[in-house]
């Protein structure tokens, strides 16, 4: 019955995303729907590629978000938003710049404790979203910066926003935007998460930093931040201060993968409020509150640049790398890739559902993966 939800939220992409432009060649080159449903055999008690749907050539998911209060899914790609019933599979409803959205090309999806959801785009700013409504927030309006790349939400009702120029911090009642850029490592931030003790930490271009409300604390690569660079990877030089035009979101140079272990793009506290950092090029890093250890493709990680970071009610953990998906429960590895049925080998997202559910965001699509039905 899945697939044939799943036929039907292909048909709604189709619609969608008829008219999307080719990113990478810059030629209004419009995107196909292709559905394929894929069968695995099941393997031990690993989760299985069950189903992927297209959402167009060269349309990248970079962003999936679990709605905490409903089944529902809200996916966020390079051209527009689906709302998705985890329940049914059918596509609920679809936004664009014709519905509200400020700017298509969406980084990062957040809902924060009022039930709005947040989107964060590519040079368009914030757009905001509730029964209907919509609110567009930029520069003007006290955003940081037009490129939103993370959010993330304190007990205390404070709101973070991570963008290409400092992190805004939120009143969600007065709607006051409170601008932090100098207390940070580097004012990049693509990952924001809270622990329990309502600490903020984030993930920037340039290490990792942390506000108690007080103060600030960071980390590098030179504190144990990311593995060391063993294959004598080219040094990447897409990052740092001033150089936004050089930010083409591309970790290639001349074929090459390439290196920035203080280069981060995902972050996430665990309840045992360990972190654990995607980095560029040096795997996966990982802090007890003492020490960092740091978790490559030499212990299982199916690649060493990771993108995206999920952890399941289980404890499982996701990470999404540029070279497929890895399962890791704390003691052994389970990679995926395309010839697992995953659409691509760049996992941008992931999210979790309290079925045991994952969802995969690629370059052309999303897949689903979990148990084969007996």
């Amino acid at each position: 019955m899945k697939s044939l939800r799943l036929v039907y939220i292909c048909c709604i992409v189709a619609v969608l995303f008829a008219c999307s432009d080719n990113e990478e060649s810059g030629q209004g080159q419009k995107s196909s729907t292709n559905f394929s449903t894929i069968a695995h055999e099941r393997m031990s008690d690993f989760p299985s590629v069950l189903e992927s749907f297209h959402t167009g050539d060269n349309v990248y998911v970079r962003s999936l978000a679990k709605d905490p209060n409903y089944e529902i899914l809200w996916v966020g790609t390079s051209v527009g938003v689906l709302k998705i019933d985890l329940a049914t599979g059918k596509v609920l409803e679809t936004f664009t710049r014709d519905d509200g959205l400020a700017n298509e090309y969406i980084f990062a999806i957040g809902i924060d404790s009022l039930g709005y959801k947040w989107f964060g785009t590519n040079a368009g700013g914030v757009s905001r979203y509730k029964d209907g409504q919509w609110k567009v927030f930029f520069p003007l309006n006290g955003l940081a910066d037009y490129w939103v790349y993370s959010f993330a939400e304190q007990k205390n009702g404070a709101f973070w926003i991570g963008t290409w120029a400092g992190v805004n911090r939120v009143d969600l009642e007065t709607m006051k935007f409170t601008t932090f850029v100098k207390e940070l490592i580097n004012e990049w931030v693509y990952a924001i998460d809270v622990d329990s003790s309502d600490r903020v930490w984030f993930g920037t271009e340039g290490g990792i930093s942390m506000f108690d409300g007080e103060s600030w604390r960071h980390w590098t690569h030179e504190d144990g931040v990311g593995a060391e660079n063993t294959a004598d990877l080219p040094i990447s030089t897409n990052t740092g201060l001033g150089t936004r035009s050089r930010h083409e979101l591309s970790v290639i140079s001349q074929g090459m993968e390439t290196y920035n272990p203080n280069y981060v793009f995902a972050l996430h506290i665990a309840p045992d409020d360990t972190v654990w950092v995607g980095t560029w090029g040096g795997g996966v890093a990982h802090f007890d509150g003492k020490a960092w250890r740091n978790l490559t493709v030499d212990d299982g990680l199916a690649g060493n640049i990771v993108y995206s970071i999920e952890q399941t009610e289980e404890g499982v953990f996701w990470f999404g790398t540029n070279h497929g998906l890895s399962r890791y429960d704390g003691n052994s590895w389970h990679n995926y890739n395309v010839h697992d049925g995953l659409l691509g080998n760049d996992v941008y997202s992931i999210a979790s559902t309290p079925d045991g559910e994952i969802w995969v965001g690629t370059k052309n699509g999303v897949t689903r993966l979990g148990q084969v039905e007996e």
